[in-house]
């Protein structure tokens, strides 16, 4: 039996219907952005920004890690949308922190182009899926490339090109239309969909914060 979300081929579970799978991904999806609004407008930015930094990058990494796993591991619905959520809120406060930087002119603008781009990248995905999966290996070592140079530029020669953050972008829009394609071929199961939307919510974020960097600069 497949643990990995994506390599799931065949399924006990109760198949429901494409349009009801494509709706729980939707409003999962949705889940976790009002989760995010909720944090930035709630918490005040001072109350994390005084956390101890180790501290707080440690439990960013241990709650999105347990999140994945959950998941991941998990055919239960409820137990994966927990795993949602345990991603979902470290991933809010780390929005609270960049948004809070940024005028909100700037970041309604950062949103409205992840919006277009991310439906733009999901079409591309459902119509091409095996070109994605061609290039998903690809993806991940320039993910990996770029995460090693960003470190050495930002802690040994304390730089950051803007060509990286434009780069990431790129490498988000590529995963975006890679996991939405693979969503499309797993069997249609209401833990598949949350497993799915969860995936997707992490690429989105990632792409938002890019964006948001590169449209601030301006």
């Amino acid at each position: 039996m497949e643990s990995d979300v994506f390599d799931r081929k065949s399924t006990t579970c109760p198949i429901i219907s494409d349009a009801r799978y494509h709706l729980i991904i939707g409003l999962t999806l949705c889940w976790g952005f009002i989760i995010n609004w909720w944090i930035v407008t709630h918490i005040e930015t001072e109350s994390i920004s005084n956390i101890n930094p180790w501290l707080f990058f440690l439990g960013y990494f241990a709650s999105c890690f347990y999140g994945v796993y959950l998941f991941n591991k998990s055919r239960k619905p409820l137990v994966s949308f927990i795993g949602y959520n345990f991603v979902v809120v470290p991933f809010g406060l780390i929005v609270n922190l960049v948004v809070s930087q940024h005028d909100p002119d700037v970041v309604a603008e950062a949103i409205r182009v992840t919006g277009m781009v991310t439906i733009g990248m999901m079409c591309l995905g459902a119509l091409f899926p095996v070109f994605f999966k061609k290039i998903s290996g690809a993806l991940t070592v320039a993910l990996l490339l770029v995460i090693v140079v960003e470190l050495i530029e930002v802690f040994i020669f304390g730089v950051h090109h803007e060509v990286l953050d434009w780069v990431v972008a790129l490498i988000f829009c590529g995963y975006i239309g890679y996991d939405w394609g693979r969503a499309c071929q797993i069997p249609k199961t209401v833990d598949n969909a949350i497993d799915s939307a969860a995936a997707l919510y992490m690429d989105i974020i990632n792409l938002f914060l890019r964006i948001l960097r590169i449209l601030g600069r301006k």
